[in-house]
């Protein structure tokens, strides 16, 4: 009856703190011990994940873009300006496209009319 009405919550268990702080360090160590088992077993996977690379001749991710990068900016080195962008082929060379269209239609024309467009 005293529980109900309030009365023996002055009454803890005064071993209730010490055995809580044991549980948050069990705990602790628990999870201590778990990421260094899950740090160990990435270490083995990222050794065998090297050794394919170097059979085959693969390069990491992070190696490539790197190495894109210092091409970037060992090409850009001496300009002043950003670099230009890489024109798709196609855009920017209308003579080289008129060329090549007169020169398709000119396969596909019978004899006499391809003499005219020659002596044009």
């Amino acid at each position: 009856m005293g529980k109900m009405l309030g009365g023996d919550e002055a009454e803890k268990d005064p071993d209730a703190e010490k055995k809580e702080e044991e549980r948050q360090e069990a705990l602790r160590q628990q999870e201590e011990e778990r990421k260094a088992k899950y740090a160990k077993m990435e270490a083995e996977r990222e050794n065998i994940r090297q050794g394919i690379r170097d059979k085959y001749g693969i390069k990491k991710k992070e190696e490539k873009e790197a190495e894109a990068q210092a091409a970037l900016e060992q090409a850009a080195e001496g300009s002043l300006t950003r670099p230009k962008k890489a024109v798709p082929p196609g855009c920017g060379d209308e003579e080289e496209e008129e060329e090549s269209i007169m020169d398709t239609v000119m396969k596909f024309l019978p004899g006499p009319l391809m003499d005219m467009f020659n002596k044009k």
